[in-house]
């Protein structure tokens, strides 16, 4: 426009003012201020119409002479021209009448992002759809619902006899202390529950897993290829956790979940995506919770349980420290996915006999890697392509062992 307006909207022509060169008063008494909000308001939507008139073909050129003629006036004086008057009459709430609809259905699907919810399968919407949930709030879960019929399930301790039995009350471990007996058995009782898809909880802790494994901000399907990823063996996550339960789940919420511990679970899935290395970590996870199990019930654990007079802290940081001993051993020895029932069958026997010495190693790896001096990588690469899953891959774990447990031993 000639003569426009400049930064601080001073009018440009002396006769735009007066011969006094003052702006003229307003006829509503507002201020200098005020009045050049008006005019820059009238200057935008002017430009606004033309912009509008010069992307749709106009019928005649009756609007844009219009529109021509704006620019001999007087900044001063545009505020008196009817046209601009009409256009600055509701400045707050001014929108153009002609919206193209592929504005209107850019709109509309911009406006629907917030409803889209993920096709899962089942019903796993919550209160708080998406949001994340600690290990305490899904064990406080498991601590207020009925959990009778799974308990009436569960074996405290390992039953021996003979031999077996004098030996074990001789030499073995102590017993748990009575008041830690219902910790212990709530434990175990989990250790019994299936995974249940229609239960909120239990879809906001695979949620919760997945998403601290993957680094995704997106809910997942609850049965799905994707599954496959994180080392479980199909699309339905519930049929890997025979011999652990919905226990198998809580651990690996534990490690996801806990900030000492993350790391370490994060280093051990890029380890598991190894491409000559590899390993389903789910899976693998799994069989490290039923040798946590195991330790329980044949009391191996009691004697730290007692020392700190807690159960489920204790079980799930030599969970943590096992599943770190596995990892340290399958880098550090190059195995493969063929070692594998021979590696988990070492390391149970291991755990077994020398709990406190793997939680020592766990304490001090930990401590570590808080000050960024550990990783069980190493100079290892293991940030190649992953190599694809393939179904022919074989995995043994430790309930596919031959058992060489004393007789009158039974396992889950």
């Amino acid at each position: 426009m000639r003569g426009g307006a400049l930064p601080g909207c001073r009018a440009p022509a002396a006769t735009a003012r007066g011969t006094s060169g003052m702006r003229p008063a307003s006829p509503r008494g507002t201020s200098e201020e005020e009045e050049c909000a008006v005019e820059m308001i009238a200057l935008r939507r002017v430009k606004a119409v033309e912009n509008m008139c010069a992307g749709h073909s106009p019928t005649s050129n009756k609007d844009h002479s219009a529109l021509l003629a704006f620019r001999g006036i007087p900044i001063s004086e545009l505020k008196n021209n009817s046209i601009l008057r009409a256009l600055t009459a509701e400045a707050n709430g001014w929108e153009p009448d002609v919206v193209s609809t592929e504005v209107l259905r850019a709109q509309e699907e911009w406006e629907a992002v917030d409803n889209i919810q993920p096709e899962t399968g089942s019903q796993v919407s919550s209160g708080e759809p998406g949001q994340l949930i600690s290990f305490s709030e899904a064990l406080q879960h498991f601590q207020t619902v009925d959990l009778s019929s799974f308990k009436e399930r569960i074996q405290p301790t390992i039953r021996r006899t003979g031999l077996a039995a004098l030996r074990h009350c001789l030499f073995g471990p102590p017993k748990l202390h009575q008041g830690l007996r219902e910790e212990r058995d709530l434990v175990l009782t989990i250790a019994q529950c299936g995974l249940d898809s229609q239960d909120p909880v239990h879809g906001r802790v695979l949620q919760t897993i997945y998403k601290k494994l993957t680094g995704s901000r997106f809910d997942c399907a609850l049965h799905g290829d994707h599954w496959e990823d994180l080392g479980f063996q199909g699309a339905n996550p519930a049929t890997d956790l025979r011999g652990a339960g919905f226990l198998a789940l809580l651990h690996l919420l534990y490690l996801v979940m806990d900030s000492k511990t993350l790391l370490m679970a994060q280093e051990i899935f890029r380890l598991s995506q190894h491409h000559i290395q590899q390993f389903p970590f789910c899976l693998m996870s799994v069989n490290i919770t039923r040798i946590a199990i195991q330790a329980l019930r044949e009391e191996c654990l009691s004697r730290e349980c007692n020392r700190q007079q807690k159960v489920i802290p204790v079980v799930n940081r030599f969970y943590a420290a096992t599943f770190l001993r596995l990892a340290h051993v399958w880098r550090m020895q190059q195995k493969t996915i063929s070692d594998s029932g021979f590696v988990l069958k070492d390391l149970e026997a291991l755990a077994k006999k020398s709990p406190r010495r793997l939680l020592k190693t766990l304490d001090t790896y930990l401590a570590r890697a808080s000050k960024g001096q550990a990783s069980l990588l190493g100079t290892q690469k293991c940030s190649e392509p992953q190599a694809p899953h393939s179904k022919d891959l074989t995995f043994t774990g430790v309930c596919d062992l031959p058992s060489h447990s004393p007789k009158g031993t039974r396992l889950i």
